[in-house]
Parts: C-alpha cells; sequence; structure tokens
C-alpha cells in the first residue's frame, strides 16, 4: 500500500521561503566583494574575502630537503613532522593568506606561500634556525704585557683620562649629555640612547658605579670627576630614584671612556663565556610582557620540568654573577643572578621597543629546527597568469551556466525556471561557505565547484523526472510535486552518499591539489542536497495554485490522460 502523501500548509511554506531568502540575502552580503560602509552590518560582512590558492594569486612554490643522516630510521618519520611543525609556524607569522606546509616522501617538504611580496625574505625566515643559548662566564687566562704595550696602554688610559675631564668640563658649560654620549661614549648598547641605562637595583653594576649612584650623586647631578671602573672611566648623571631600602632602584646614565689594562690582559678580548647544558629545546612559551615599574617591554620565557632544573641550578651557583643569554652567538640581556630561581621562568630584558619584543619572541616560540634542511626547487608563479587561469574559469563557469539554463527551460518549463532560481541560490550558499570557513580556492577548487553544479542539476533532473511521470497519469500537481521528491530522493541519496565518501578519500589520501577538487566538490555536494530538497520543493509547493495546475502543458510536454 503506497505510503500517504504529507499534507503540508501554505503557511508553512512561506515561512519556509521567508528562511530562504533571508539565508539568500545573508550569503550574497558575505559573496559580496566589498560592501559601503554606511550599509548596516558592513563591518562584519566585509571581513570575509575570497582565499585564492597560488596557481591563482601568485606566490612561491618551495621544496626543501631534510638532512636525516644523523637521525635513526626509526624516528625519521617524527623528525620530518617536527621539521613540518616548525616551519608551519614559521610561515603563519609571514601573515601570507593560507599558506601550505606538507611533507613529501622520506625527507622532502613543501611550502607554498600565496601573495608573498618578499620570497627571499621568506625563504631566510624558514631555513633559520634560531640559537637559544644560557652561559656562565669562566675564568679567564692571563698573559702579561711586553713593556712597550704597557707603556702605549699607560698613554692611552691618560689620554682617555683627560678626555673625560674634558667631557665634563662641556657638561658644565650647558652641553646636552645625550648629544656628548653619542659623540664619546665607547657603550654600544646605549650611546645612541644618549646613555640612559634604566632602572637598576643594587648588585647589578659593578661597585664603583653602585657606590656613585646610590650613595654619592643626588638626583640630576653629574659625577665632578670621571668614575674609574675596569670598563674605563663614566662620567655619570643620577636622574630618578624609586623605592627605598632592599627595594630601592635607580635610574641613570652613563657616557664610558674606555681603557686599557695597565697590568695583563686576558687572552682573549671578549669575555669568557662557558656554555650550560640549557638551552632553546628546553622552552616551552616566550611572550612579551611590561616591566611594572618603568613599563619597558621584555619578553618572558617558560621552561620545561628539565629546564626548570638546569636553570635553577645555574642561578645557585652564580649569585651575584652575570648569566648570558645569547640568541644565534649574540648576547641579547645579561643579567646579574640576585638569587636563586627555582619556578622554571626567566626575563630577557633590554633596549627592546615593543616591535623588538615581539619579533624576538615570535622567533623563540617558533623553536629550532629538528634537523637541517637545504632548499632544493623554487618556483615563482606570477599573479597574471593565475589572474588569466581565473577569468578563462569564470568565463568556463558561466558559459556552463547558461547552457544548464536552457536545457532546464526547454525541458523542464517552469520548474526548470524554479531549478535556476535554485542554482543561484546554490552558488550564493556555497560562495559564502568558501569564504566564511575560509576554504582556499585552487584551479582544482574551482573545478570542483563547477562539477558540484553540474551534481545540483542532476538531483533536479531526477525529482523533476518524476514529477513529470506522476502528472502523466494523471496526479493533480500538488500531489505529484510531493511523490516526485519522494520517488526520487532515494536516488539522489545514494549518488551523493556514494560522491561524498569519493571526496572524503580523495581529500584524506590526495595530494594538496586533489585536496582542494575534493573539499570543494565535498561542499558543493552537501549544499546541492539542501538546495534541490528544500529549495527547489518549496519553491515548487509555492506554485502549486488554482491557476497553474489547470495549465499542466507548463510543467510537462505530454497531455494529462
Amino acid at each position: 500500500m503506497p505510503k500517504a502523501v504529507k499534507i503540508i500548509t501554505r503557511k508553512k511554506v512561506w515561512w519556509e521561503f521567508l528562511a530562504i531568502i533571508v539565508l539568500t540575502l545573508f550569503c550574497a552580503f558575505i559573496a559580496y566583494p566589498n560592501l559601503p560602509g554606511t550599509f548596516p552590518g558592513s563591518s562584519f560582512f566585509n571581513k570575509f574575502k575570497p582565499h585564492l590558492g597560488l596557481d591563482l594569486q601568485g606566490g612561491a612554490h618551495l621544496v626543501y630537503q631534510a638532512n636525516m643522516q644523523s637521525i635513526a630510521s626509526a624516528d625519521q618519520a617524527s623528525a620530518l613532522e617536527g621539521v613540518r611543525e616548525v616551519i608551519d609556524k614559521r610561515v603563519n607569522a609571514f601573515g601570507v593568506s593560507e599558506p601550505l606546509v606538507q611533507t613529501s616522501g622520506n625527507n622532502r617538504l613543501i611550502v607554498e606561500l600565496p601573495g608573498i611580496q618578499d620570497v627571499n625574505d621568506a625563504i631566510k625566515k624558514i631555513g633559520e634556525t634560531p640559537l637559544l643559548e644560557f652561559k656562565e662566564q669562566g675564568e679567564q687566562t692571563a698573559q702579561a704585557l711586553a713593556p712597550q704595550e704597557k707603556a702605549d696602554a699607560q698613554k692611552y688610559n691618560q689620554e682617555q683620562l683627560a678626555k673625560a675631564k674634558e667631557v665634563i668640563a662641556k657638561l658644565a658649560l650647558g652641553q646636552d649629555f645625550a648629544a656628548l654620549a653619542k659623540e664619546y661614549s665607547a657603550d654600544p648598547s646605549n650611546k645612541d640612547e644618549g646613555g640612559e641605562l634604566g632602572f637598576v637595583s643594587k648588585g647589578q653594576l659593578v661597585p664603583e658605579f653602585e657606590k656613585a649612584i646610590f650613595n654619592d650623586l643626588k638626583v640630576g647631578q653629574i659625577t665632578p670627576t670621571p668614575i674609574k671602573t675596569s670598563f674605563g672611566y663614566h662620567i655619570i648623571q643620577k636622574e630618578e630614584v624609586k623605592g627605598s631600602g632592599d627595594g630601592e632602584q635607580v635610574r641613570s646614565r652613563h657616557i664610558l671612556l674606555a681603557t686599557k689594562d695597565e697590568v695583563n690582559q686576558p687572552a682573549s678580548t671578549e669575555p669568557n663565556w662557558i656554555n650550560t647544558q640549557l638551552s632553546g629545546k628546553n622552552l616551552t612559551s616566550a611572550k612579551v610582557q611590561f616591566e611594572p615599574n618603568s613599563g619597558q617591554p621584555t619578553v618572558a620565557l617558560e621552561f620545561d620540568s628539565t629546564g626548570k632544573d638546569l636553570f635553577a641550578a645555574i642561578t645557585k651557583r652564580n649569585l651575584q654573577k652575570q648569566v648570558g643569554i645569547f640568541l644565534d652567538g649574540s648576547p641579547i640581556s645579561l643579567p646579574t643572578v640576585q638569587e636563586e630561581i627555582t619556578g622554571g621562568k626567566a626575563i630577557i630584558s633590554g633596549k627592546f621597543n615593543i616591535v623588538e619584543a615581539k619579533l624576538l619572541a615570535q622567533r623563540l616560540n617558533a623553536g629550532a629546527l629538528p634537523v637541517p634542511i637545504e632548499l632544493v626547487s623554487q618556483q615563482t608563479v606570477g599573479p597574471i597568469l593565475g589572474k588569466l587561469s581565473l577569468q578563462k574559469s569564470i568565463v568556463a563557469g558561466i558559459i556552463g551556466f547558461l547552457l544548464i539554463v536552457i536545457f532546464m527551460l526547454f525541458n523542464y518549463r517552469i520548474m526548470g525556471l524554479v531549478a535556476i532560481v535554485a542554482l543561484s541560490i546554490y552558488s550564493l550558499i556555497s560562495l559564502a561557505i568558501f569564504e566564511m570557513w575560509p576554504i582556499t580556492l585552487t584551479l582544482s577548487g574551482v573545478a570542483g565547484f563547477i562539477l558540484s553544479i553540474g551534481m545540483a542539476v542532476d538531483a533536479n533532473v531526477l525529482i523533476f523526472e518524476r514529477t513529470k511521470e506522476e502528472l502523466r497519469i494523471g496526479k493533480p500537481l500538488g500531489t505529484a510535486i510531493e511523490e516526485g521528491f519522494a520517488r526520487a530522493w532515494l536516488s539522489v541519496r545514494d549518488s551523493n552518499i556514494s560522491s561524498l565518501i569519493t571526496c572524503a578519500i580523495l581529500a584524506w589520501f590526495g595530494s594538496s591539489i586533489i585536496k582542494g577538487f575534493a573539499i570543494t566538490l565535498f561542499i558543493g555536494i552537501l549544499v546541492s542536497m539542501f538546495s534541490a530538497i528544500t529549495i527547489s520543493r518549496t519553491f515548487l509547493r509555492l506554485i502549486n495554485t488554482k491557476f497553474l495546475s489547470e495549465r499542466l502543458r507548463l510543467f510537462t510536454t505530454i497531455k494529462k490522460s
């Protein structure tokens, strides 16, 4: 016994029609390239835009080969995946729209950077290996000076002392401290900032310098005579004091006239920094924060459990000594340890501005590459070629859509017109999903979208043919529409499910080109089922009127028997 046809009220049909109109307008505003600023909600809708792949907007296609010689065979797959993750972090920091980083084979990685402007800079940042090291100072061996060297050093130091007194005299005459620091100071870390040292606490500087700023000078006062330390002659100005007792901090600036050792000299002119076991591999996070008193940006580091223990041991054995934090072999911070630090956290402070601090944190978070990589292939795709391909794809899609319009109108008349409206709405919904997801559209993805339009038409054809069959045997228009959809649904469902399974397999196992095709086709099939079963059916129910029921030739070429 045939299943009874469910009766749908006109009121419900109109509500469904209204919901479809609202959905269509919403998707149209998202798909529209740029709504005027006065349009309500334009700030929301305008943030969505098409994401074009490398072959459509141009960019760089890079192939890297990882050096696995030092990696055991069993660990090579995980090492390559580690390289992919690090590079993925780095390219995502470029601000590139939908970059692609994937492995290929046992030792290769493919990196696609759509729309990249500076390819050489991208290559540099991808391949760099930021090396974060924590070092402590060792004892330096010394060697005696030759008599002539000693005499030269004494003469040089006397000249520096005279120059320091000359600078003090200029300051007494009212000349600008910052300008003189830029001209005379030998301290490269702050001379360009006018000799500014920022706030320091007791124990952070050499004793002679600390005595001057904490005990001898008043705020605003400049040393009347040069202060001699192991670095040379200092001219110091005390600028500001805050706190008291053990928490007292002083902000000052200085001009350094460097001197030479008159007795002996170290075997190396560089400090004798010794590597510790603590390095960037023990780092779990790096983030920018601000020093609460001065507002100076710093970079906060947090270590894993191993790094926490190593850092505690380093700070314990280096109390009141400097610990060097080195990045790529260069010191970026040389703090003096005040107490043992057991919390597994450290602060990198220095003369950072906010941009430099963010860049440092970004580089540290990107991590070091587990294995070395080498660029073996580089291709730059020009935007003109992609633009031409996109234009041809759009023209092909328009031509195909027009042919479908002609076919549907000729064979199905009013039902064909309904299908055309439903397909237009289907296109808007699909494009809106591509932009909101977002989906990166490549040429293969565009092909998948166009193919899904054909599959949407196929669903309508099945439904309309069933409806025509019902009309030919004399059933009323409303009943024929409901029976047509009910009888065609199983065929539409099964064919689309098989296609969806195929798309899922292609997306899971296929290359990037195949994935783009599979994903857009998958989304298109889902939307096409909604379009055929919901949109087309609602519109046909809406035109089920007495006027059209008496003019079935508008639906089929065969007379009602």
